[in-house]
């Protein structure tokens, strides 16, 4: 099997840049879409007649349709090169985010978020692949901290316009925004890009592909609906973990033994790139946890106003711009410096929210969320560099797909386990402290003691209640931040074992 490989010399400057707009922006706009919708989920749920449940299904699909058709990306650039491929998928994504504004049913509005998942899954590895095959070595970092702020970028910022757009207008024009500016970036993409990527006798391996796809589609299901159903007291949670785990012994034999597999496991032989997978799954976990879990606990159980809650989200944004650009420089030291950095920060950020009680300030708030964005920035690019630095660059597409995936993975696992962390220890701590109220407790006849909380009526018992169920869920949600911490702290080692080729600079 040949490819169609292009070197950087084949590019001029002009044309390189031209690239890197281009596909920047796409990214931003299909980062957006990401958490956007959890912004507006309560007006499309009132709009559509639909239950909590049912609207959950818009985030779920859109989800699992991204994360079956991210590792599609190696075989449709070596089968229709990258040009086709990302003019098609950025076109179908622009079409399908029309359809969601005009959808008048939950079942459309459901199918046309799995059509904007699917279509816009094979952009993100694609446009990494593209990135580090135009451009040569020396440059990586620099334009993998440019590329990296639409990844990163873009979902941090998609709840704030969401959020602005749906109380202005309707959730509608949510999805309408995107579709302009889509169509500059489609139209960039078309007058810059020019064909490469494409393999002679590139075969689909629909085993491995159907294997892999009903493996992740359990997986999503059973992270998503787990804590609904009780994980493993549900039928259902069992039918997906039986189903699941013999797709993945499937997906895993057929690939060491198919002599063209849909994911090459000869990939993994590379030391710097089986690492970075390891770490990137890490990176994915601690990616958007804190954007999941401060927005209830802030909005629950400290009456924040939404508003206030968007602008302290979007303070991760100005610090993943920061962490980029310092990333530019840091870039030019041993990459292990840059993800070690970036992995302490975030850890120093996860002590930090350790701390948060009912009285935490805005502005520890905000200095949270700016350090948690600054270490994804640092992160991310010495990350991309070292993983792919010394990998063959006909295998790009695969396994920028590859990677991907199991960023996106990263995020569904971590964000579930961290969930039911809040749950189970939440309702842990009701139970150990509902035993201290008690008439027998001294405590509870002190005289500074709000009248509202007098056990001797029903008021003052409902009032206490209410303030130990607030209490055990914000030590719910500091167990959920010292998961996220250990985890910063567990990844620490594997950086030390990156190998770091003696010509980067090439």
């Amino acid at each position: 099997m040949t490819a169609d490989v292009v070197t950087p010399a084949e590019y001029t400057p002009f044309r390189r840049g031209a690239i890197l707009a281009s596909v920047t922006l796409s990214q931003t706009l299909y980062g957006m879409t990401f958490l956007m919708v959890t912004v507006i989920l309560p007006q499309m749920q009132g709009s559509l007649s639909a239950t909590q449940d049912q609207i959950s299904w818009i985030i779920t699909l859109n989800i699992l349709a991204t994360a079956i058709m991210t590792p599609m990306a190696g075989w449709l650039s070596a089968t229709f090169g990258w040009r086709n491929v990302m003019l098609f998928c950025l076109a179908g994504f622009t079409f399908a985010t029309v359809l969601c504004g005009m959808a008048e049913s939950l079942e459309s509005l459901i199918f046309y978020r799995i059509m904007q998942g699917g279509f816009g899954a094979p952009m993100t590895p694609l446009s990494n692949a593209i990135l580090l095959a135009i451009y040569p070595k020396k440059q990586h970092g620099t334009v993998t901290a440019i590329f990296g702020m639409g990844v990163v970028v873009g979902p941090i910022f998609g709840p704030v316009f969401g959020g602005a757009l749906s109380e202005l207008y309707d959730w509608r024009w949510t999805f309408w925004l995107i579709v302009p500016i889509s169509a500059v970036a489609w139209a960039g993409l078309w007058a810059s890009l020019v064909e490469g990527g494409r393999q002679q006798s590139a075969r689909f391996d629909w085993a491995g592909f159907l294997s892999l796809s009903l493996a992740v589609t359990c997986l999503q299901l059973i992270l998503d609906r787990g804590q609904q159903e009780d994980w493993f007291d549900s039928r259902e949670i069992i039918i997906e973990t039986a189903i699941g785990g013999v797709a993945l012994y499937v997906f895993v034999v057929h690939s060491l033994t198919a002599r063209a597999p849909f994911l090459n496991p000869r990939h993994l032989l590379d030391r710097n790139y089986s690492l970075g997978l390891v770490i990137v799954l890490v990176y994915g976990m601690l990616n958007f946890t804190p954007m999941v879990m401060l927005p209830p606990m802030l909005k629950d159980l400290m009456d924040y106003p939404d508003s206030i809650i968007g602008y302290l989200i979007a303070c991760r944004g100005v610090g993943a711009i920061i962490g980029f650009f310092l990333a530019m420089w840091i870039g030019k030291l041993d990459p292990r410096i840059g993800m070690t950095v970036g992995f302490g920060v975030q850890a120093v950020s996860g002590l930090m929210m350790m701390q948060f009680d009912m009285t935490v300030t805005n502005a520890e708030v905000a200095v949270t969320s700016i350090m948690q964005g600054t270490a994804v920035g640092l992160i991310w690019v010495p990350l991309v560099v070292a993983t792919f630095s010394t990998l063959d660059r006909r295998f790009l597409s695969e396994s920028t797909g590859v990677f991907h995936l199991l960023r996106n993975l990263g995020s569904s696992i971590f964000i579930s386990a961290s969930i039911t962390t809040l749950v189970r220890t939440g309702q842990i701590n009701h139970a150990w402290l509902t035993e201290y109220i008690s008439p027998f407790n001294e405590t509870l006849a002190f005289p500074n003691l709000p009248n509202a909380w007098d056990v001797e009526n029903l008021s003052g018992l409902a009032a206490m209640g209410g303030e130990i169920g607030r209490q055990a869920a914000m030590l719910g949600y500091l167990n959920a931040f010292g998961l996220y911490t250990a985890a910063c702290v567990i990844v620490l080692p594997l950086i030390l074992l990156v190998r770091i080729p003696k010509q980067l600079g090439d």
